[in-house]
């Protein structure tokens, strides 16, 4: 008896080979609907499904292979004599191979089609085919992917496939079926965290090696939702390892907190802000930022790509050494001859300039990557030992603008409060940013107290007023603004700003402790802002 192959494919890429390869070697060949009037389009000898199972296809298609002269031929146990007589009494044909790609909800989840319109890239009969023959690989070969073409076909013509071989296709198939179920299910779900969490994650590169040369790595993305990462082109460089991955995001994230104007991103919180400030300021457009072991090591703004990376830039010339630059402007030519005077790992940005490329590209192993769209993605992922924590991503800038001092602000001191705010947001906690013309002079990252990152900040920022003060480049005044990623639990932090000339504090506040801090405070002559909106990030 023949062996007999069922092929029902949506992506017909590469399907007149493996039928032309098949039909060679004396298999007989069954398809539904499309493909097989595709396949006789391609004069490929092929049998209608319909003339297997004495019944057309019906309900506009939804019901083709859904029967058992089809599930019966791939679920029969060869080697069962019980199952053959059944198979024999029935009528019913063993099927030996079966090659089914499904219909591409994972690309149309998002295609802007009405709920109706979607439900109907939701394959039925292909899972379900997909599933009997996997479940059976001792006997049925299932091919579920377009790349696993070219080996099956060595090895049918070397004799056949190895039962190790078999079991590997049939766990792509469920691995598929499960992650095209995951997706089906996150669209159909309106609760944000469900009983049961149904992720689809897609292999996208395997990486040379993890956060040390001795832990390997794999970058999956989600298959119905990639992101802006997934849709970032790298336009010149050495291959992304597991820790540029990770600053890479961050910085983006980073670069985008500030808005992002080619995609009409609008600043973190800005809505909020113009409701609750007093005489709201726009801060300036184009942010840089430097991050450098997932922490920004440097972030500021200006009205020009090239004033603000010169002032994320003097924040910190040591540590930006071999770190990551993120832009939310197209990088041009002044910035770039900047950039390739130091080593960088990488470069993000909506756009380069063309002369810009042309010199970023000087630089062989840098990194060039063009980010089309800002972040998206509703939901964090942490992995913990046999489990993951998932928690909404952190995109509430503030509750409130509540002032808690005699003093108020400095309508000067607003724009830094603001913009030290957001950028102490992505900052590792214990975090705390001291801020000047809208850029970190000092950031104290990853501290046990508050009060270490509170000094390192200070003592940071006036390192740099001192150095861009020689260099002609700042007028050499105090920075005047603090921001603290949540409260403070005791006054010292209010001492030691006091002490470095601070005038204007903001905070999350909600410490038992508050009281004793408004009280140095106003004791020192310092105004504070209370947000009510805690950002640790650990």
């Amino acid at each position: 008896m023949k062996k007999r192959a069922l092929i029902s494919v949506f992506n017909k890429e590469d399907i007149t080979g493996l039928a032309s390869f098949l039909t060679a070697s004396g298999w007989e060949i069954l398809a539904t609907g499309g493909t097989f009037r595709y396949l006789q389009e391609q004069q490929i000898p092929v049998i209608d499904v319909e003339t297997v199972t004495g019944f057309p296809e019906c309900l506009d298609g939804r019901v083709k292979t859904l029967h058992p002269a089809i599930h019966a031929g791939l679920l029969a146990k060869r080697q069962d004599p019980a199952h053959l007589e059944t198979l024999e009494k029935a009528g019913f044909v063993p099927i030996d191979l079966v090659c089914v790609n499904l219909y591409p909800f994972f690309e149309k989840v998002h295609a802007g089609l009405t709920h109706e319109e979607t439900l109907e890239f939701i394959d039925i009969g292909g899972t379900a085919m997909l599933r009997s023959a996997a479940k059976n690989y001792h006997d049925v070969i299932v091919l579920s992917d377009t790349t696993d073409y070219p080996e099956v076909m060595a090895a049918l013509k070397a004799g056949d496939l190895s039962q190790d071989h078999r079991k590997a296709l049939a766990g792509k198939a469920f691995a598929l079926i499960s992650a095209y179920d995951g997706a089906i299910a996150r669209y159909l779900l309106e609760e944000p965290f469900p009983a049961y969490l149904p992720l689809s994650l897609k292999r996208v590169q395997v990486l040379r090696y993890g956060e040390n040369y001795h832990q390997a790595a794999t970058l999956y993305c989600h298959a119905a939702d990639p992101g802006a990462f997934a849709a970032m082109q790298q336009l010149s460089g050495k291959e992304l390892s597991y820790n540029n991955i990770r600053d890479l995001d961050l910085a983006w994230k980073v670069a985008c907190a500030f808005g992002l104007p080619v995609d009409g991103t609008p600043p973190l919180g800005e809505a909020d802000l113009v409701k609750l400030v007093p005489e709201f300021p726009k801060l300036p457009p184009v942010c840089c930022v430097a991050v450098k072991h997932n922490t920004p090591c440097g972030i500021a703004l200006g009205t020009s790509l090239i004033e603000a990376y010169t002032k994320a830039y003097n924040c910190d010339p040591v540590s930006i050494f071999g770190g990551i630059v993120g832009c939310n402007a197209p990088v041009d030519v002044p910035t770039a001859k900047k950039l390739v005077e130091l080593f960088l790992e990488i470069i993000v940005a909506p756009d380069f300039d063309a002369e810009a490329l042309e010199i970023l590209k000087q630089k062989k192993n840098l990194r060039i990557m063009k980010a089309s769209f800002s972040p998206r993605q509703t939901k964090e992922y942490i992995s913990a030992d046999g489990g993951l924590l998932v928690q909404d991503t952190d995109q509430k800038l503030l509750e409130r603008w509540e002032l808690v001092t005699k003093l108020a602000p400095n309508p000067e001191d607003i724009a830094d409060m603001i913009f030290g705010m957001r950028a102490v947001q992505y900052v590792k906690s214990n975090a705390v940013l001291v801020a000047k013309n809208r850029a970190a002079l000092g950031i104290g990252a990853g501290e046990t107290n508050r009060i270490w990152a509170a000094e390192l900040a200070l003592n940071r920022a006036q390192r740099v007023i001192v150095a861009t003060a020689v260099a002609g480049t700042d007028d050499g005044a105090a920075p005047r603004v603090l921001a603290s990623d949540a409260f403070f639990p005791f006054p010292d932090v209010i001492e030691a700003a006091a002490s470095a000339g601070i005038k204007s504090i903001i905070q999350p506040g909600g410490s038992q402790n508050d009281q004793p801090s408004i009280e140095a405070c106003d004791k020192l002559g310092l105004a504070m802002v209370f947000t009510r909106t805690r950002h640790f990030k650990h």
